[in-house]
């Protein structure tokens, strides 16, 4: 089947706004899927910003630390460039991840992410 839309789960990561300082996304719930990627996007950096993105993982949604790099999929770079998507994937056995946006210095970023959810265990998804 050529459908997409039907066997995926979206949710926002981290609202698209003008970031200008670290920040920690929403909690994914992973409950009912198999797989999750982050499709983050940058737009305008001022003061040249100096922002990074990593994932995380918990097992309650209130206690997050670092996922070990055996379970995240891709890489961003340590300075997100402006005006750009990367995507990062998660593999993990935690319930629950999040991004989170990291500050090494200078003023903002614009920026969202998504969350993707695949792997369906019911389809079609709402």
């Amino acid at each position: 089947m050529r459908d997409l839309v039907h066997n995926i789960g979206v949710k926002t990561a981290i609202a698209p706004a003008v970031q200008s300082a670290a920040a920690d996304g929403a909690g994914i719930d992973l409950k009912g899927f198999g797989s999750v990627a982050f499709a983050i996007n940058t737009g305008a950096i001022v003061g040249a910003g100096d922002f990074g993105a990593k994932v995380q993982e918990s097992d309650d949604n209130v206690i997050f630390n670092d996922a070990p790099a055996s379970v995240v999929i891709g890489s961003v770079p340590a300075t997100l460039a402006a005006s750009t998507a990367y995507k990062l994937g998660y593999i993990g056995y935690k319930r629950y991840t999040r991004l989170s946006l990291t500050k090494a210095g200078g003023t903002s970023i614009a920026l969202g992410a998504v969350a993707v959810l695949g792997n369906a265990s019911i389809r079609p998804v709402a």
